[in-house]
């Protein structure tokens, strides 16, 4: 795509596939999860961030590209590479980084941290530890809206490691025969942890894994937003219809470790540096620029703008307090009329 569009520096805004405004929501909103995840990674190295964390740089289009292509009311779940939904989604910033420390004032109250945000107001219904617990959740979701009678779909999240989970095979198969509106997507980035699909699997073109199940499936260049749009959206209609769940495969990369932890010896640089030259935010720039929906001096008033906005998040963050030991008793679910509760 942007290839395509340096070929046509001269084109009118007309001939662009999406309006102006989502190209410029795009770069916006992919920046700050760029940066918010920058800065995520250089608070952990100073041990303000601790335990599990894993960030979202090079996936942002996976995130953007869906968002806008679902409507208010939708539910999205995903894995516990989770910072970059809810960024998307509009979650306040300022309670996402807050989580990442542990405060009271994260969107979790510092229970969940980095691998368990949440925000019910957008629909995100989190991001989840175990690899794969989260896929039967999410065709639950598309249950409930279905039986409700809305017209609500759920996007449910997940990596290239989850593929082998009996969960997944298992889901599917009821989803199609229920047809719920739930949209399975691999995060397909390359790498379970530090394993490759090629070593962990004899199927390597992970979409076709959905042929067994007769679920329509299709692979998504992840590395580009518009692709992304236009794959969910597709399969967002398909849902509302009544015709069951589609399976994608988002084909995206990640530019650091799994995890904070990851030395990533399992990669060559030079594998980095080509995924790199695909970079879904350098791509929607290239749009916006070839074909003047807005200057040099727009955007980096927009770069400057997300600056700021992740600044005030480390200051409100590091200005917030520790949660009371004795909120490890609050939230805590309790059926007071179970019948085989032992006193």
């Amino acid at each position: 795509m942007a290839t395509e569009a340096k070929g046509k520096k001269k084109s009118s805004e007309k001939k662009l596939k999406h309006p102006k405004e989502r190209y410029l929501f795009w770069f916006e909103n992919m920046l700050l999860q760029r940066r918010f995840e920058e800065k995520a990674g250089q608070l952990y190295g100073q041990q303000k961030i601790r335990g599990f964390c894993h960030l979202y740089i090079g996936q942002e289009a996976c995130s953007s590209g869906s968002v806008t292509s679902l409507k208010e009311g939708d539910k999205y779940i995903t894995a516990y590479r989770d910072h970059g939904f809810p960024l998307a989604l509009g979650s306040d910033p300022n309670k996402i980084m807050a989580e990442l420390f542990g405060k009271e004032t994260g969107s979790t109250k510092g229970k969940g941290g980095s691998m368990h945000i949440f925000d019910r107001e957008k629909g995100f219904v989190g991001g989840h530890g175990i690899v794969g617990g989260q896929i039967p959740l999410g065709a639950g979701i598309a249950f409930a809206e279905k039986y409700k009678g809305t017209d609500n779909v759920c996007l449910c999240l997940f990596g290239d490691g989850a593929i082998r989970q009996g969960a997944f095979h298992e889901t599917v198969n009821m989803a199609v025969t229920w047809k719920l509106p739930v949209i399975f997507v691999v995060e397909n980035n390359g790498y379970a942890m530090g394993t490759s699909v090629a070593r962990s699997s004899n199927v390597t073109e992970l979409y076709t894994i959905g042929d067994a199940y007769d679920i329509p499936s299709e692979p998504v260049d992840g590395m580009n937003v518009e692709a992304v749009h236009d794959a969910v959206e597709r399969a967002a209609a398909r849902a509302r219809s009544g015709e069951g769940p589609t399976f994608l495969e988002f084909r995206t990369y990640r530019y650091r470790g799994h995890s904070m932890s990851d030395p990533q010896k399992y990669r060559s640089k030079e594998e980095v540096e080509e995924y790199k030259k695909l970079d879904p935010i350098e791509q929607v720039r290239s749009v916006i620029l070839d074909n003047q929906l807005a200057t040099e001096d727009d955007l980096a008033q927009i770069e400057q703008k997300i600056k700021d906005i992740v600044a005030e998040s480390v200051r409100f963050s590091e200005e917030s307090k520790f949660p009371d030991p004795q909120e490890a008793y609050t939230d805590v679910y309790t059926d007071t009329d179970y019948p085989f509760t032992i006193d």
